[in-house]
């Protein structure tokens, strides 16, 4: 019985969280989606031919609006790899799809409050600039052309008909126009249910860890292991030991933000939290992506310089926020709060599950099923304009 009330409770809290973010990832998912099908991806490789500064920032840019779980996001670095992007510029693609994106900085708010939002902002541009400083110094051309060659034997990774796809309306009208015509219309609900179908699964499973994790797992032991009662040793040993959290949970992208709130709530340091976030990128799975897509060298060097760079953006939004005063002096967040309240959570979430609605009704009507079944698929397969069927 008492196994039961605890499953029950891990429950309650993994549905609480989903309750409180709903709306915001549907939000996040529609503006990403209006964004995509504006944007065609050989406008995208235009744009990264090198790793000047320019470049990196349009980069990221481009990457913060291309909101993708994070398996989409290092397929979809690949393919613009491979297609002639500069692979520094590919990574910072990589990093802002997965760290910079609108609903992530929203749920951190929701779920952890405003300065952990502000946190990402800031330190997701501080870990491209590392990664690219990172890549100056150690990455030789001869292992970024080797890296090449692997890439473009087009090995499987996960995800991969996913980022094959460019589902972006093109025409010579404008912005707008184009959106609001059927062809638009398509073309965003296609790449609303494409990015949720993407990033389902990661996030159910990060809100079932962190409801077992904040109901199982006592206060006491995650403050004995953040060093919660010695401030310095914390601040030094959160940034460090945050990426391997992220990497042994086997969570990524927005589903690893439910376990951050548990992981701060125990007593983990700012900047440790900075840190295991922006590891998203680095879990076991897509490690051996990183194997595949680029060789064991290529991946070693990923790998040790991503880590890096997480560390090292931890270690500075820590000093920039605490020099501010800006860190938060209360261990709070929603991810101990259960059940639903008629609040303004629940009316965003009822007007924002009608858009939703809408988006997936329109998905099926315009033969979009079988794109679910291409979501795996080779990459080197032809997905472009997949979602433009005869039915708009």
């Amino acid at each position: 019985m008492e196994l039961w009330g605890a499953i029950t409770r891990a429950l309650a809290l993994a549905g609480s969280m989903a309750w409180e973010i709903l709306w915001a990832l549907i939000l996040g998912f529609t503006l990403s989606a209006i964004v995509q099908a504006a944007v065609s991806k050989a406008t995208i490789v235009r744009l990264m031919g090198d790793d000047r500064p320019r470049t990196l920032a349009v980069a990221s840019v481009l990457g913060a609006a291309s909101s993708s779980c994070s398996y989409a996001a290092v397929a979809l670095a690949r393919s613009l790899f491979r297609k002639g992007a500069n692979f520094t510029a590919a990574m910072a693609f990589e990093i802002a799809s997965t760290n910079l994106v609108v609903e992530l900085g929203v749920v951190l708010a929701l779920l952890m409050g405003w300065q952990f939002a502000a946190a990402e902002f800031v330190g997701g541009p501080i870990m491209i600039v590392l990664l690219a400083v990172l890549f100056r110094l150690f990455l030789r051309k001869r292992l970024v052309e080797k890296a090449r060659e692997q890439a473009e034997l087009g090995v499987a990774g996960s995800m991969e008909g996913h980022a094959a796809m460019d589902m972006s309306v093109g025409g010579e009208v404008g912005f707008w126009r184009r959106l609001a015509s059927a062809k638009g219309f398509t073309a965003v609900s296609h790449v609303f249910v494409m990015e949720w179908a993407a990033i389902l699964r990661d996030l159910i499973v990060g809100l079932l860890i962190a409801g077992a994790v904040a109901a199982w797992v006592p206060e006491s032991f995650w403050r004995a292991f953040f060093f919660t009662d010695h401030p310095v040793g914390s601040a030094l040993w959160g940034p460090l030991v945050g990426p391997v959290v992220a990497v042994l949970a086997f969570v990524c992208s927005i589903g690893n933000v439910p376990l951050a709130a548990v992981l701060w709530t125990g007593g983990i340091s700012f900047g440790g939290i900075v840190a295991f976030i922006f590891a998203d990128l680095l879990i076991l799975p897509i490690l051996n992506i990183y194997r595949k897509y680029y060789g064991m060298r290529m991946a070693l060097a990923l790998t040790a310089m991503f880590y890096a760079a997480a560390v090292g953006a931890g270690y500075l939004v820590e000093l920039i926020f605490g020099s501010a005063g800006l860190i938060p002096a209360e261990r709070s967040a929603m991810v101990m709060e259960e059940g639903v309240s008629w609040n303004y959570t629940t009316w965003l979430n009822i007007a924002l599950l009608l858009v939703a609605a809408a988006l997936t009704a329109r998905f099926f009507a315009t033969g979009g099923l079988p794109m679910l079944r291409m979501m795996g698929g080779s990459p080197d397969a032809e997905h472009d304009h997949a979602c433009h069927g005869e039915h708009h």
